[in-house]
């Protein structure tokens, strides 16, 4: 049996946690930082009868921890790694066949469930730091989970970590919890009075040295990236000869990592300048300072481009605390956090998963290489959003990974194959295929690691010679400790590819059509009127910096660029030049049929495309009916239904079913009014657009024979009898009424002689709804306006007639209304 140390506050817990095991198939563990959870709990639980001398995998979300924590569980069995204990992380395996617990980053378990679904010989599966929520942490659960469902009912799965939602064991259906209290040493939280102003490399010197004065024991400071802890160690370098000062972060190679974790050899006190991989897992031997700039450098995507880019985003309580919590592994510590106790209470609980806001191409492939196209039918925490999922399958159509039903193709299995994101592993095997595996090795390369020639123009080729030269220990300008991870990380590729180093001078164009392999819908056209800017395949506009050299190149393959748009527009940063020949295989021919708001016509040409980049066109002669119409509904869409001849009946008619749809809901009047016209376009005026092709045209069409198709049979009949266009009056005379779409009262616009006898106001609708009567004089202005003609006549008419009398002798005025003969005549002269 391991050795396990009872001075760890885990195992006091360990008990409780063997029983929970031994009958659950999901549990969870809670402990606080330093309990021992990611050390102690493997190593003890390797002689549990249902484990069966089987494996335990132990999950770690970033390589630094996977090694750190392998290495600590076989210093405890006075092992090397590759022993009883291993390690697996991309590119490296450490194991042997006497290992019986292999720490991995969750990939490679996704790796190893699409090669043997059963998980043959592992018998538990531990999620260290559950609560990061990574994609391939949620990915990796979902599969698990349907393979103790399907296969493997034995499998035990244990969910760790120090900072968990409280609602998780519910939300897994129940599941049994335990929780360690640990016993971690005290930790002062202190704050600023007011949040610093400037740089946050430029705060965290600040602290460093006034902290180092104040109290004991080494420093863990955590920055949001690699360029704000270069500033800092190079300032606190020079202020401190003294120091050991020291960077952590997912790309150092793994012996300056270990100077990071490990005491310094000298004794010398150290600053240890970290990512937030030092939140979790890695425990900094002499951490008694922990000084937090409470920035934190996450990939966001963008779903309204399809790309994603990084952003420095303030850290969550949870994350801030997890900080903190390092100061307090081997002793009493302070933490310093580099904002005020009002922004404490402003910062969010925790991060959203990155299931909800990530890429889904890499999800989306896994899932399909799994048998499994539609994500809802698996058990997840949070379902992927189907939005996202479609964009990622679109993506994946392009690359040939999917076909039309979602399920992978050969294409999809092979890039499956290869531990980086589709579009890479598309970019590698292209390459390969093409003979140009080895420039295929080095351009993966260099777009996974950073830039090391940052400032340079956006000229990818220059970065590839710099590489070359590099690597042929020519000088070469460039960040070379980017350039030696960069150059580490091609040597695998090639491994994986089967090819040798190439260290000639790259062409241009054959570096942008791997680029283009890569990034189809980024292929990009120069715009007319402008050397700088260009429109991507998939129609977004960018633009290139300021005179740079790729300025004026007709047509790009872009592979970083900022989707954040400046003034309409995204940024490059890296790209190459492409041959028009690169395309030949994705042209379409279309037949395009479009609306010229300057001209007031159509323009219709046969063009060929790649997405939205027009790459030949030539006039149409023979313009087909069906884009004719769709063009010119287009057009009446961009520049608004007034376009049209609008002539009174048509407006009159709009305004009758209106009303009628207030004054009758119940008998389903449509919805007739303008913004709803907009929307059935396609349904009432593509049958009365005929051979119109300009704006002229359309001023010539009168809406109304489309707009009377939009009524179901039942209604067409009604419309006259419950809103007639015209009433007739006493003196027979038929009389228009004027409709109003707000279900207002319409109105009767009359003489008031030609009302003469009649008692009540007229009315539609059934007589449910008075008329609105304007009383008209001789000369059609209005005298009165009432609803109540009763009482018109029995108390304004006769005001009325004393004041109009005299004007109009001619026009009869009797002394009762009720009595005389309604009339539009005049009398005849004696």
């Amino acid at each position: 049996m391991a050795r396990v140390t009872t001075l760890l506050p885990i195992f006091e817990v360990l008990p409780q946690l063997r029983a929970v095991l031994a009958g659950a198939p999901l549990s969870v563990l809670q402990a606080p930082p330093g309990a021992g959870k990611s050390t102690a709990v493997p190593l003890a639980l390797l002689a549990e009868p249902w484990l069966a001398e089987q494996q335990i995998v132990v999950l770690q979300p970033r390589r630094v921890a996977a090694r750190s924590v392998a290495a600590r569980m076989a210093a405890t069995l006075g092992e090397e790694v590759g022993g009883t204990v291993g390690s697996q992380v991309r590119f490296e395996s450490r194991t042997s066949a006497r290992t019986r617990i292999i720490v991995m980053t969750e990939g490679i378990l996704t790796r190893r469930l699409q090669a043997d679904p059963e998980l043959s010989g592992i018998g538990l599966i531990l999620f260290d730091e559950f609560h990061e929520r990574s994609l391939q942490t949620d990915l990796a659960l979902a599969l698990t989970r349907e393979v103790q469902d399907s296969l493997r009912p034995d499998l035990r799965v244990l969910l760790m970590s120090a900072t968990l939602d409280p609602q998780l064991p519910a939300r897994l259906g129940g599941v049994p919890l335990v929780a360690s209290e640990g016993r971690a040493y005290p930790v002062e939280v202190r704050y600023l009075p007011s949040d610093p102003s400037g740089p946050a490399d430029a705060a965290v010197v600040s602290a460093v040295n006034r902290l180092l004065d104040q109290e004991p024991g080494d420093v863990l400071a955590f920055l949001p990236g690699v360029a704000e802890i270069r500033r800092a160690a190079g300032t606190l370098s020079g202020q401190h000869p003294q120091l050991s000062v020291l960077p952590l972060y997912g790309d150092l190679p793994l012996a300056a990592q270990s100077r990071a974790i490990l005491p310094d050899p000298q004794g010398r006190r150290k600053v240890v300048l970290a990512t937030s991989i030092a939140e979790t897992s890695l425990t900094i031997d002499g951490v008694r300072i922990v000084i937090d700039s409470g920035l934190s450098r996450r990939s966001e995507f963008d779903p309204g481009s399809g790309l994603s880019r990084l952003v420095t985003v303030r850290v969550t309580r949870d994350a801030a605390d997890q900080r903190a919590g390092r100061a307090g592994r081997t002793a009493p510590g302070v933490a310093l956090r580099l904002w005020s106790e009002r922004t404490q209470a402003a910062l969010a609980e925790r991060f959203l998963p990155e299931i909800l806001g990530a890429d889904l191409a890499p999800l989306t492939l896994e899932l399909s290489g799994w048998g499994t196209p539609d994500p809802g039918t698996l058990q997840w925490l949070d379902t992927p959003p189907p939005p996202r999922v479609e964009a990622a399958r679109e993506l994946l159509r392009e690359l040939d990974a999917l076909d039309d039903a979602g399920r992978a193709t050969s294409r999809g299995l092979e890039l499956l194959s290869l531990p980086t994101h589709p579009r890479l592993a598309h970019l590698l095997r292209e390459g390969q295929r093409a003979g140009q595996g080895a420039l295929a090795a080095d351009l993966a390369a260099l777009l996974e690691e950073r830039d090391p020639l940052q400032g340079a123009g956006s000229d990818l080729t220059e970065r590839l010679t710099a590489l070359r030269r590099w690597r042929a220990r020519l000088p070469t300008p460039g960040d070379v400790a980017v350039l030696e991870r960069t150059e580490r990380l091609s040597r695998q590729w090639r491994q994986a590819l089967g090819v040798r180093p190439d260290d000639r001078p790259a062409d241009p164009h054959r570096v942008g059509q791997l680029v283009a392999w890569a990034y189809p819908e980024r292929v990009a056209q120069q715009r007319e009127g402008d050397p700088a800017r260009y429109l991507l395949a998939g129609g977004q506009g960018v633009r290139l910096p300021d005179a740079d050299p790729l300025a004026g190149t007709p047509l790009l393959a872009v592979a970083h660029l900022d989707s954040r748009l400046r003034a309409g527009e995204g940024r490059i940063y890296l790209a190459a030049p492409l041959a028009p020949e690169a395309l030949d295989d994705r042209r379409q021919e279309v037949q395009h049929v479009r609306w010229d708001s300057r001209s007031g016509t159509l323009i219709a040409q046969r063009e060929q495309r790649v997405g939205a980049l027009v790459l030949a066109a030539e006039p149409l002669r023979q313009l087909p009916a069906e884009l004719r119409a769709a063009a010119m509904t287009g057009a009446v869409r961009q520049e608004g239904l007034a376009r049209l001849n609008w002539t009174d009946d048509a407006r009159q008619w709009q305004a009758r079913v209106l009303s009628l749809g207030h004054w009758r809901p119940q008998d389903g009047w449509p919805d007739v009014s303008d913004d709803a016209l907009a929307e059935q376009l396609d349904d009432w005026l593509t049958p009365l657009l005929g051979t119109a092709r300009t704006r002229d045209d359309l001023a010539r069409l009168n809406p109304l024979p489309g707009l009377q198709t939009l009524l179901p049979w039942p209604l067409t009949r009604e419309v006259d009898r419950l809103a007639p266009t015209a009433l007739e009056v006493p003196s027979g005379h038929r009389v228009r009424l004027e409709y109003r779409p707000d279900g207002s009262a319409p109105i009767l616009a009359v003489k008031l002689q030609e009302l003469f006898g009649l008692a009540d106001t007229p009315s539609v609708n059934e007589g449910r709804t008075p008329v609105l009567l304007h009383l008209l004089s001789p000369a059609r202005r209005p005298v009165q306006v009432t609803q109540d003609l009763r009482s018109f006549w029995e108390k304004g008419y006769f005001e009325v007639r004393k004041d109009l009398r005299g004007q109009y002798p001619r026009h009869p005025w009797p002394d009762d209304p009720w009595t005389a003969p309604a009339t539009r005549s005049v009398k005849r002269r004696s």
